[in-house]
């Protein structure tokens, strides 16, 4: 089983409760979104693997450490997932950037793909897949599966706030995929939203209804 962790680091936390407030504006929540997800990058990152190179300092030549071989790609789920992509590149900026879309169908709820376009040697980088909410979990297998068939390997799914159900779900669904969220929420309510949660990610990013 991939590994779960809330990331309870107090900034991280203390931000998380502003972007929660009904009244938080629409550019306040963008900038909250973009600093949590730094903030999430730097803990998720801990265990990317290390090398050793050789270097001139001023004073000598010495060993030191460099971010060995993987190299990254940030995979947003459209919309929201956008959010959280900049946080990400201010710490790894040469890591290369894909697109997952998805839109929920009205009638059957489930999520349907529209778009993935992603960098073409995806099998071998190591994805962070981003998205602020983790609710249901219908997008967030799905996305891993479209990722899973153009032969990605090492999935990281990183999300700002999860309900219990979506977590269990994607556990299930993908037992290797590591997934890391700022909180785990008490519960879906009865439209799939996450209570107490922070109401729609994307409406809010992006100053629509």
């Amino acid at each position: 089983m991939g590994k779960f962790q809330v990331i309870s680091h107090p900034l991280i936390q203390h931000k998380l409760s502003i972007l929660r407030r009904e009244d938080t504006s629409t550019k306040n929540f963008r900038e909250l979104v973009n600093e949590i997800a730094m903030l999430m990058g730097y803990e998720v990152s801990r265990d990317l693997p290390l090398e050793d190179v050789e270097i001139q300092t001023p004073v000598s030549k010495t060993i030191q450490k460099q971010l060995a071989g993987k190299k990254l790609a940030i995979v947003p789920i459209l919309r929201a997932g956008i959010g959280m992509v900049d946080g990400f590149l201010s710490l790894v900026p040469a890591a290369k950037v894909g697109h997952i879309g998805m839109y929920r169908d009205e009638e059957t709820l489930e999520p349907v793909e529209y778009l993935v376009k992603l960098p073409e040697d995806i099998d071998q980088r190591q994805i962070f897949v981003v998205d602020p909410m983790l609710a249901t979990g219908g997008s967030a297998i799905l996305a891993v599966d479209s990722l899973k068939k153009r032969g990605a390997a090492n999935i990281k799914f990183v999300c700002l706030v999860a309900a219990p159900e979506g977590v269990k779900k994607l556990q299930d669904a993908h037992p290797d995929v590591d997934i890391y969220t700022a909180a785990l929420d008490e519960k879906l309510n009865e439209h799939g939203y996450i209570v107490p949660g922070l109401g729609d990610a994307g409406d809010r990013l992006f100053g629509t209804k």
